[in-house]
C-alpha cells in the first residue's frame, strides 16, 4: 500500500464543516449549530473513515449524541465539541485496554483525574482511541491486529503512541482528541499526521495516576489538534480547572507576540543520530522563515550525557518489567506472555541489566542541569521531531525481531524523550515542506519549564505566516 497514495478524510458540508475546536464551540454558543448536531456529524464522519483508518478502540454507549457527559462544563472553552479519549486513560463505564492483548479489561468505575480536567472544558466524549501496547511504540501497530493508518497515506504509520487520536483529528472526524506523551507520544503522531501537538511542562496538567508512583514522571496529558489556537485553548481551560503549583500562570494565549526571540537549532540528534535529507531540509526552511520574521537563530549543541539513549531505554524497560509484575491489577487474566514483541524485548533487556537501575536514575535526573545549561542566552530550541520521515506500515511493527526493531526505533525517535525526562514543554508543528509522497514533516520547539506561552506564540506566528497544509486539499 505504500506505493499508491491513499488519502482518507471526512470533511464535508455538515455541522462540523471545517471548524477547529475553538471555531466549533463558538458556532455552538452562537446557536448556529447544536452540540447534538455536532456530535451526530462526528459519529457519521468517524463511521466514514474508521474502516480504512482503524483508529477507534470503543464507543460510548448511552445518551443520544450531544448529551453532555457527566462532569462536562456547559460553558467550557470546548463546550459541545465532540472528541475521543485515548485508551490508556479511564473514562467511567468504558474499559481501559492500554492497547494490549495480555488481558481483558473491565469497565472503569470512575473517571481518571485527567478525564475530569478534560471534561471541564465542555467536550462531548464519543469513545476511546487506539494506542500501541502500553504506549511503548512510536507507531500504532500490533502483532495480531490491524494497525492505525495515516490519513495522509494509508500505507504509512500514524505515529504513536497517540496514533488513533491523531488519525481521527487529521482526517477531520473530530476537531481535537486526547493524547499523552511519555517519550514523544503527542509530538510524534502530530508530526506524522500534520497536526499541532504540545507536551506541557511537568505539572502544568493534573498528574497521570500511574506515572505519579514512579521515580521519574515522564507522562503529560494534552490534545492533538489542527490549529495552534486549539492547543492554546486546551491549556487555558486546563488552568481554569486547576492552576499549576510552582509554574507561572499561562492564561489564554491568543496569537503571536511582537517579541523577537533567540532560538537555537539542531539538525541532528545530540547523541549522534543523523537526520534524513527531507527532515534536515524542513529544519533549514523553518530557520529561514524564523529569520525573515525577525528572530535570531543560531546553531546550538546540547551537552547531554552520551549514555542518555541507553539510560532512557533502560527506564522504558523497567516500565515494561513493572507492568509484567503488576499486570493483574489491570485484569485478573493478565498474562505477560501475551505481551507483544516490543514489550517482551524491553522487559528481557531490563532483566539482563537491572543492577544498573540506580545509576540510570541518577544520570537521568542529572540531565535537567545539562539541558538547562544549553538554554543559556536562548529562549527556545528548534529541532526535528523525528530523525527521519514517517515510515511505512510494518517498518516498526512489534512483529519485527526485537534487535532489529529497537535499532529502528532508536534511529527514528532521537529527539523527543529529552523533554520528558527533564519535564520541559515542547511543541510539534507542521513544517511548510512535505515528503515527495505528500506526507507531513513536523518540526519541534522546546523551552524552559513554564515556557508554553513562548512556544504557542512562535507556533501562532508560523501558522499565520504560512497556514498549515490541509488534507482536504489533496
Amino acid at each position: 500500500m505504500s506505493g499508491e497514495r491513499a488519502v482518507v478524510h471526512a470533511f464535508s458540508d455538515d455541522a462540523l464543516g471545517e471548524h477547529d475546536g475553538v471555531g466549533l464551540a463558538a458556532a455552538i454558543r452562537r446557536g448556529e449549530v447544536s452540540a447534538a448536531e455536532a456530535a451526530r456529524a462526528a459519529v457519521e464522519r468517524v463511521r466514514a473513515v474508521e474502516a480504512r483508518l482503524g483508529a477507534v478502540q470503543t464507543y460510548v454507549e448511552g445518551p443520544a449524541p450531544g448529551a453532555a457527559p457527566h462532569g462536562a462544563a456547559a460553558d467550557g472553552a470546548f463546550a459541545g465539541v465532540p472528541t475521543f479519549v485515548k485508551d490508556n486513560t479511564d473514562y467511567l463505564g468504558l474499559p481501559t485496554g492500554h492497547g494490549s492483548a495480555a488481558f481483558r479489561p473491565s469497565a472503569a468505575r470512575r473517571h481518571a483525574p485527567f478525564t475530569r480536567q478534560f471534561l471541564s472544558s465542555g467536550v462531548t466524549v464519543l469513545g476511546k482511541t487506539r494506542l500501541p501496547e502500553f504506549g511503548f511504540s512510536p507507531t500504532t501497530e500490533y502483532e495480531d491486529a490491524e494497525p492505525v493508518r495515516n490519513p495522509w497515506h494509508t500505507g504509512y504509520s500514524a505515529g504513536g503512541s497517540s496514533g488513533g487520536s491523531a488519525a481521527l483529528v487529521a482526517a477531520g472526524a473530530v476537531p481535537i482528541a486526547h493524547a499523552n506523551d511519555g517519550g514523544g507520544s503527542i509530538r510524534i503522531p502530530a508530526a506524522c499526521c500534520g497536526l499541532v501537538g504540545l507536551k506541557p511542562t511537568r505539572g502544568r496538567v493534573v498528574a497521570n495516576a500511574q506515572s505519579r508512583q514512579l521515580p521519574l514522571d515522564l507522562v503529560c496529558d494534552a490534545i492533538v489538534s489542527r490549529s495552534v489556537r486549539d492547543a492554546a485553548a486546551f491549556l487555558g481551560a486546563a488552568e481554569r480547572y486547576r492552576r499549576s503549583p510552582g509554574l507561572p500562570p499561562l492564561g489564554l494565549v491568543e496569537g503571536p507576540s511582537g517579541q523577537r526571540l533567540r532560538i537555537g537549532f539542531l539538525l541532528d540528534s545530540p547523541n549522534g543520530v543523523r537526520c534524513d535529507p527531507a527532515t534536515r531540509a524542513a529544519i533549514a526552511q523553518t530557520v529561514t522563515t524564523l529569520e525573515r520574521l525577525g528572530h535570531s537563530v543560531e546553531p546550538v549543541e546540547l551537552a547531554i550525557d552520551p549514555s542518555f539513549t541507553d539510560d532512557f531505554l533502560a527506564y522504558w524497560g523497567m516500565l515494561s518489567f513493572l507492568i509484567g509484575v503488576t499486570g493483574r491489577t489491570l485484569g485478573a487474566d493478565f498474562d505477560r506472555r501475551r505481551m507483544d514483541g516490543l514489550s517482551r524485548g524491553l522487559r528481557e533487556e531490563y532483566l539482563r541489566n537491572w543492577r544498573r537501575t540506580p545509576a540510570v536514575l541518577r544520570r537521568l535526573k542529572r540531565t535537567r542541569g545539562a539541558y538547562a545549561a544549553s538554554f543559556r542566552g536562548l529562549d527556545l530550541v528548534l529541532s526535528p521531531v523525528l530523525a527521519h520521515t514517517t515510515p511505512p506500515i510494518g517498518h516498526l511493527s512489534p512483529a519485527v525481531p526485537y534487535p532489529t526493531l529497537i535499532e529502528r526505533i532508536l534511529a527514528y525517535v532521537a529527539f523527543t524523550p529529552l523533554d520528558n525526562v527533564v519535564g520541559t514543554p515542547s511543541i510539534s508543528v507542521p513544517s511548510a515542506s512535505a515528503t515527495e509522497g505528500g506526507l507531513p514533516i513536523g518540526v519541534m520547539f522546546s523551552g524552559r519549564p513554564g515556557a508554553e506561552r513562548k512556544l504557542l506564540e512562535v507556533a501562532f506566528q508560523l501558522e499565520a505566516d504560512r497556514p498549515f497544509r490541509r488534507i482536504q486539499d489533496f
